[in-house]
């Protein structure tokens, strides 16, 4: 099975919380409420290499979930 890179995740016992997993290296979950992230992976490398890694991948999740928005009021 091919997983997507991110999958949108919500749990009726935290119904205030919208999650998004990242399913590639390194895998994560976010709480867009929040900003929390739960690491599902070690990191390793150079410190700033890992931070920048990190910030895009943020960006790359809240664009992922806007556009999922969009098209679910499309529907």
């Amino acid at each position: 099975m091919t997983l997507p890179k991110f999958l949108l995740a919500d749990n009726t016992d935290h119904p205030e919380d919208i999650f998004i997993i990242h399913t590639e290296y390194p895998q994560f979950i976010v709480n867009l409420v929040n900003d929390e992230i739960e690491w599902l992976d070690e990191m390793r490398g150079d410190e700033s290499e890992i931070a920048n890694e990190i910030l895009g991948l943020i960006e790359e999740a809240s664009i992922f979930y806007d556009r999922e928005m969009e098209r679910y009021a499309e529907e």
